[in-house]
């Protein structure tokens, strides 16, 4: 078990909150402020990306040693102090022999037989922490912006399929060492497009943290995707940063928020194309679902539904090449799904997020599990249970693979909805299944 690190922690509560008089500096302000101190203080100037799950997992003893000198200079200075080990870190021990000098064959015994908590202990993690960061290259070309380009689409398609929760931090790793390349030297044909680039990556790592309930790191991704977006000039991602940050807006019971995101993307709808008018147009349906407003909730869809009808896949930009008639049908019927549940526009509803679920391709698995659950607890609150039933099973068989704690809160909400009706076996045994799939979810 690790052992926490309260040298840090008691240094950071003896420093001053800079927004708050009379509180004491929160993780996410030291951060911030060591963030800014490395920018001001390398040549040339690096970015930086701690955060307060970072400065957590020091403050822990998750981590013992912070790799990168800078860092490690940054909270010398701003929780004002002279040496690491007045902050409790300590660089891990080397030991002086070498694989080299140890009989192999014993060797692999011992590895066979070492405990699992072994394997998973501080010393084990600060051996595995890199030493030697990838090396940021102080020229950025045509090449480097592929690359970020070629790593947002894989890691955005995984994300479709298998959600965000596996790969997270390995993305926001990539996400890091990409935003460094902003400081490199471009000539200026390349500027906007390393913007657009790594802007791209920064919402697929923000909808990644989003869909593993890491909110506050999703928040802040979006927000960096959506300045890349701003300095860029790129309309087209500035839309779709709009649209997930509504999202999440939404999904966190704030839908006002999440409508005035949708409505900030649609200022110059002119200058998008028309999937992106009917995923916007979507999004405030959802909001407006949300808060109960039923016509203007049609409205929207309505004017989703024309946008979709003149959609030209050639047109869309990589992050829409998502955004397919199954896409169309599954957010739709999300948004009529919050009508359908009070009583309204019950068949519409079900018919969409069917044809949601007929249509999504294994790539999107995530999306059509999330379809299938809503018309389960659709079907459970406005229908037969023991179809609904049948739908849930099929949905939670498909969602085993799926790291997303959105799913499983969508499955948790179906075996609420099957409560009523436990008396039916077929219920009673999805909403046990359920409870048994996401109790450690």
């Amino acid at each position: 078990m690790s052992e926490p690190n309260d040298l840090l922690r008691r240094a950071r509560e003896r420093s001053a909150s800079p927004n708050a008089t009379g509180e004491a500096l929160s993780r996410e302000e030291l951060a911030d402020l060591v963030n800014t101190w490395v920018y001001e203080h390398t040549n040339p100037p690096r970015v930086t990306a701690l955060n307060a799950n970072y400065i957590g997992k020091l403050e822990q003893g998750k981590i013992r040693w912070p790799q990168d000198a800078d860092r490690r200079a940054g909270l010398r200075a701003v929780l004002g102090v002279r040496t690491d080990r007045e902050l409790g870190f300590r660089r891990p021990r080397r030991s002086r022999s070498t694989v080299a000098d140890v009989d192999r064959q014993e060797f692999l015994r011992a590895a066979v037989g070492v405990s699992t908590a072994a394997l998973v202990g501080p010393s084990i993690l600060d051996m595995l922490a890199p030493s030697e960061p990838t090396p940021v290259p102080s020229v950025v070309g045509a090449s480097e912006v592929a690359d970020v380009r070629a790593a947002a689409q894989a890691f955005g398609g995984w994300d479709a399929r298998y959600g965000g929760g596996l790969v997270r931090e390995a993305v926001a790793s990539q996400l890091r060492y990409s935003a460094e390349l902003l400081n490199g030297r471009c000539a200026p044909a390349v500027r906007n497009d390393l913007f657009s680039a790594v802007g791209y990556l920064a919402h697929v790592t923000g909808f990644m943290a989003f869909d593993a309930y890491a909110h506050d790191d999703a928040h802040r991704m979006f927000r960096f995707a959506l300045a890349c977006a701003e300095e860029a000039g790129d309309w087209h991602l500035r839309a779709k940063v709009l649209s997930s940050m509504a999202r999440q807006a939404i999904w966190c019971g704030d839908p006002d928020a999440g409508l005035t995101y949708t409505e900030l993307a649609l200022v110059r709808a002119d200058r998008l194309v028309p999937t992106e008018r009917a995923m916007l147009h979507t999004a405030r349906a959802r909001a407006l679902g949300k808060l109960g407003r039923t016509q203007d909730t049609l409205t929207a869809v309505g004017l989703a539904d024309d946008s979709f009808s003149n959609a030209n896949p050639a047109e869309n930009p990589p992050w829409m090449m998502y955004y397919d008639a199954a896409q169309h049908a599954g957010d739709t019927g999300h948004a009529l799904w919050e009508l359908g549940v009070r009583g309204q526009f019950i068949t519409e509803a079900r018919s969409r997020l069917a044809a949601s679920v007929a249509a999504h391709a294994d790539a999107h698995a995530r999306s059509r599990v999330i379809s299938q659950t809503k018309l389960a607890s659709l079907t459970m609150v406005a229908g037969d249970p023991t179809e609904a039933a049948q739908l849930g099973t099929q949905a939670l068989q498909e969602a085993g693979p799926i790291k997303s704690r959105r799913a499983a809160d969508d499955l948790r909400e179906l075996r609420r909805a099957g409560k009523p009706h436990v008396r039916l076996d077929e219920v009673a045994e999805l909403c046990s299944r359920i409870g048994s799939a996401v109790a450690t979810t």
